[in-house]
């Protein structure tokens, strides 16, 4: 449905003019001549068919219908004008707002966003980062690395890799005869879910040909961090993506007990507005993720 308003000219004139009280500061505020923003101001009103000021040789006052109506026009002007510089600081002052998910956040980008600081020193980095996997909004957003689809014309994908999810545990589970040996062995041990990504262990169980086994999963997470961090602590079995759980691993934390993974459903990208592309803080920054994630690819 189409909205139904007057002319945002007409509108403009008289704010200015009622927060002035002055025809004369009005004209002079919006660079146009007296007459201009006169001739306005009562187009405005047989719009709406009601007076909206006096007029005098020396002075401007509201009639009922203009003290009224003045202060929603100046709450949607002050909106308006405070959108407006957010937007300009956020795309034109260095600032990066960067949408990531906590889990690629804490394990992969802030281990290496010294790297890009210092590659583009001028730019302000922000991150804006959730729990739960979620699509692109570029609503406050500059850029993006999500899972998803490039299926979306209104935005622009950069495929990055598709991830693989493999078990990990503590290596003390994998300790004497009744350790984890063999993937039916997970039957006898507890196992971490991450409720946000439910088939991950049906679909690594049945690459296996053990689509059958009865797992017990005695907790669930809503991100591979979590989850990542309760197998570390000996709480369980867990399913991590195992680019995800790489500096786990080489720390000792976490083991991989099988050389076994299984492809996500979805794909790694990095995306912002169509529009966008070619905006050199997003171009910088999406080249720099493409190619700091190189080695995943492989």
């Amino acid at each position: 449905m189409s909205r139904d308003l007057p002319s945002f000219t007409g509108l403009r004139a008289f704010e200015a003019v009622a927060r002035n009280m002055s025809f004369r500061a009005a004209a002079d505020e919006l660079h146009v001549s007296h007459s201009a923003i006169s001739h306005h101001v009562r187009a405005l009103e047989s719009r709406l068919g009601v007076r909206l000021l006096n007029r005098t040789t020396r002075r401007v006052a509201l009639t009922d219908e203009g003290a009224r109506y003045y202060p929603v026009l100046k709450e949607a002007f002050d909106r308006m004008e405070r959108g407006t510089a957010e937007l300009l600081d956020s795309r034109l002052a260095g600032v990066l707002t960067v949408q990531v998910y906590v889990t690629t956040a804490m394990q992969w980008l802030l281990p290496r966003l010294s790297r890009y600081q210092a590659l583009q020193s001028d730019v302000e980095v922000r991150l804006s980062t959730a729990f739960q996997e979620w699509e692109f909004n570029p609503d406050g957003v500059d850029v993006g690395i999500v899972l998803g689809e490039d299926d979306d014309p209104r935005l622009h994908f950069r495929y990055l890799y598709t991830g693989k999810v493999t078990p990990v545990c503590s290596p003390a589970l994998t300790v004497g005869e009744r350790g984890l040996h063999q993937p039916a062995d997970i039957a006898r041990f507890p196992v971490i879910d991450v409720y946000t990504s439910p088939r991950d262990w049906q679909r690594w169980l049945e690459a296996v040909a053990l689509g059958d086994l009865a797992v017990r999963i005695t907790t669930r997470y809503d991100t591979y961090l979590m989850a990542m961090q309760a197998a570390a602590a000996g709480n369980g079995i867990a399913m991590a993506e195992e680019q995800d759980a790489e500096e786990e691993v080489r720390a000792g934390r976490l083991i991989r007990p099988f050389d076994i993974a299984v492809p996500r459903v979805r794909s790694w990208y990095t995306v912002c507005e169509a529009s966008r592309r070619d905006e050199p803080k997003i171009k910088s920054f999406m080249d720099w993720v493409e190619a700091e994630m190189a080695e995943r690819r492989t």
